[in-house]
């Protein structure tokens, strides 16, 4: 019996919170041989089960071990699914300097926002977790990016986003970047508060935004994102 769409996205969310890495891969396979858009399966398949099995850890009935046996369920399900996204590749490819903040060394929702703005047709640098502001500035300024992408889970590692962009303006650079901000505990009311130029709650909101966000800008004028 063929699944649905949405079954099929129901049933990959449930494998990943299950930490089943066989159910995983079977399913990401399915939506390819079904032609399904890899994109939204990722987004409303792999994505919301690890937000799902995010909750349980927060809610202590998942442990770091079982939050790490999802991921590798996730990524299982990635690697099948990645080379299927359909990319954007016409025209110039705008840059983003990727990374979770200072303090922080959960990087699964940045990997996931990654994966969809290079989906999105970005150029991406990824300098991976735990990476102190000046990191940013200096990475953005060699490759001459647009967009720089703050993320963090931990509210105690917040406050690295605004000193980006306190780096920023001392540098007399501030305009040169767009800034969004994303993570757990992040929000609208942060974002505005710190200065920033948007906010995103997910990573397929992230890539939306970041296309916006260059579309409204000069090439170079491009800002931050912080996700």
């Amino acid at each position: 019996m063929q699944l649905s769409k949405e079954e099929l996205f129901r049933r990959l969310s449930e494998a990943v919170v299950a930490m089943n890495e066989e159910k995983t891969v079977e399913l990401a396979k399915m939506v390819v041989v079904n032609h399904i858009d890899a994109h939204e399966a990722i987004e409303k398949g792999l994505s919301r089960g690890m937000e799902r099995a995010g909750h349980l850890f927060e809610e202590g009935e998942y442990f770091v071990p079982e939050l790490l046996t999802c991921s590798d369920a996730m990524y299982a399900g990635l690697d099948i699914l990645r080379p299927h996204i359909k990319t954007a590749e016409e025209g110039k490819k705008h840059r983003v300097v990727i990374g979770v903040v200072e303090g922080d060394t959960h990087d699964i929702g940045k990997n996931l926002v990654k994966i969809m703005l290079e989906a999105s047709g970005f150029e991406v640098y990824d300098l991976g977790r735990d990476i102190p502001p000046p990191q940013f500035v200096n990475k953005a300024e060699e490759v001459k990016a647009d967009i720089i992408a703050l993320s963090t889970l931990m509210t105690t590692a917040m406050g690295r986003m605004s000193d980006v962009i306190h780096l920023l303006k001392e540098k007399s650079i501030r305009d040169l970047f767009k800034v969004v901000v994303g993570g757990g505990p992040i929000s609208q009311a942060f974002a505005d508060n710190i200065g920033a130029d948007g906010y995103a709650a997910n990573s397929f909101t992230a890539a939306t935004l970041a296309r916006k966000l260059v579309k409204s800008c000069p090439a170079r004028n491009a800002k931050k994102l912080l996700i």
